[in-house]
This record gives C-alpha cells, sequence and structure tokens, in this order.
C-alpha cells in the first residue's frame, strides 16, 4: 500500500471470513482469516 503512495497505514485485527463457507475446513487446515486495511492517500 505504501508504494501505492497510501500513509498512515493500519491493519486491523484477523476475522473469521470463512465461519459457515463450504471452505471453512480448508480454511482453518491453513490458519486463513481476513484482514481490514485503512490508509490515507494524500490529495
Amino acid at each position: 500500500m505504501e508504494m501505492a503512495g497510501f500513509e498512515g497505514i493500519e491493519i486491523g485485527p484477523a476475522v473469521d471470513t470463512f465461519g459457515g463457507a463450504a471452505g471453512e475446513k480448508n480454511a482453518r487446515a491453513f490458519d486463513v482469516f481476513g484482514y481490514a486495511f485503512l490508509g490515507r492517500k494524500p490529495g
């Protein structure tokens, strides 16, 4: 994100995005989680 010009980058906590999904078992096997990103691109 920094290379794309964003500043003040923050990464949120891990979120279970596969709970109840068909691929949940595979996601658990590989510790797959989703993360929210926040950044500001100066104007």
